[in-house]
């Protein structure tokens, strides 16, 4: 990746889903020589210094790193984490709806989405499913429909009352169900296949058209509603960049409480040195970047951040602080980003949420506590965090990058200066 706003942007259409973010972020690992390990082998012998490795889980969640040349067991590991998941409508295990002649499909949400941004869009289905092959073993299949498929009509607002208008209220269950077509459509299919009867016969014929696979051979499936309008830069000089999932599929194309970060530390430490005094000493020396999308203030709602607290688009990374622990930034790591900014010539903004206001929380001081790490939080401004089509600056993300890459470069010289 070259890291530009346009890379940025490729690798976000092409990632619809977190299987989609592994397998393409897989693809570019591939690509730079990196090796692909298996969690079920031992890892005794196959990681050596100087090499380039990754490993997946469920196929959702991905770990790369690569060893040093100089490394000796005890010393730093130079962390980043990011979640690939965003909110989502995502199907029901039983999706099969009608409703005044129409083929719905049921879909539940995930996260706290800004859901009225999902009214009126082209949406498509992505995700994963598990087809039954003719030798009798399962595989699980990608899939990315792209064409639009299903939309969520708004409410005309001669049908709306005032305060429907002015408020624009969603009930999750019965106001968020896609329509996928008129009823007679599914009944014309209905007895050319047997499929799944929890789903739609046309929505497990589409899937199956798409793998190139019987219907009957589907068994399962995991799937999304995603926006099929590609992501844009804008502005007058192209300042800009909006599409969806930003949140936060940015910080992992530029660089939750699972068990994953310390189980990494520990087989990648343990075939080196298996003693467990050594590998408390490693993680007192690490540090781990919680990268997570940061609020920008907004310029019609400027009162709802802290005055001294406002981060701009294109101004920089955002150094997020909360002292009831809904970040995990402290004195210490948060002068020891400061610090690499400086070297790397690049600006970090500050974020503290009002007293007033409630405030989201990151993978970070989940991570920080159940494995003793020194932690950041920290992330790239962004306006309409959880909306369908999210937007932040293109500068940002470049910026972004060099301040990892300095982390990576001179953490390990720059905490050897430190005495706290």
């Amino acid at each position: 990746m070259s890291g530009s706003a346009s890379d940025l942007l490729k690798f976000i259409d092409e990632s619809p889903t977190p299987f989609h973010v592994v397998a393409h972020s897989e693809t570019l690992l591939n690509e730079a020589g990196f090796k692909l390990l298996n969690e079920l082998d031992s890892w005794k012998g196959v990681i050596q210094p100087g090499g380039k490795y990754f490993y997946h889980r469920n196929k959702s969640t991905l770990v790369a790193f690569t060893v040093g040349n100089k490394y000796q067991a005890g010393n730093e590991f130079k962390v980043i984490g990011a979640h690939t998941d965003s909110p989502v409508l995502k199907v029901k295990p039983v999706s099969k709806r009608t409703s005044n002649g129409y083929m719905q499909v049921g879909v539940e949400c995930y996260g706290g989405g800004l859901w009225h941004t999902w009214f009126d869009r082209d949406l498509t289905l992505a995700g994963c499913v598990v087809v039954k092959q003719d030798d009798g073993r399962f595989v699980r299949r990608l899939v990315n429909l792209k064409k639009p498929m299903l939309r969520i009509p708004n409410l005309c607002i001669h049908l709306q009352n005032a305060t429907e208008r002015e408020s624009f209220a969603v009930n999750k269950e019965i106001h968020l169900q896609p329509i996928l077509a008129m009823v007679q459509e599914d009944l014309n299919k209905d007895g050319e296949s047997t499929g799944d009867k929890r789903h739609h016969s046309v929505l497990l014929q589409m899937l199956a058209d798409n793998l190139s696979v019987h219907v009957d051979s589907i068994v399962d499936l995991e799937l999304s509603l995603a926006d099929t309008q590609p992501g844009a830069t804008w502005g007058p000089k192209d300042e800009f960049l909006s599409c969806p999932r930003l949140d936060n599929q940015v910080h992992c194309y530029t660089g939750a409480g699972s068990p994953v970060m310390s189980e990494a530390i520990s087989r990648i430490l343990g075939t080196f040195d298996t003693s467990d005094e050594l590998l408390r000493i490693t993680v007192r020396k690490s540090l781990l970047i919680s990268a997570d999308v940061a609020h920008a203030v907004h310029p019609n709602y400027a009162d709802k951040h802290e005055a001294k607290h406002s981060p701009n688009l294109n101004k920089g990374t955002v150094i997020k602080t909360n002292q009831n622990q809904r970040y995990a930034t402290n004195a210490e790591t948060g002068f020891i980003i400061r610090e690499l900014a400086r070297k790397a010539d690049v600006p970090v903004q500050e974020f503290v949420v009002r007293n007033d206001r409630p405030c989201g929380s990151t993978i970070g001081p989940i991570i920080a506590s159940k494995v003793g790490i020194r932690t950041v939080d920290l992330g790239i401004p962004s306006l309409s965090m959880h909306s369908i089509r999210e937007t932040m600056g293109c500068a940002d993300v470049i910026t972004n990058i060099k301040l990892f890459q300095q982390f990576y470069n001179d953490f390990g010289a720059l905490d050897s200066k430190c005495d706290f």
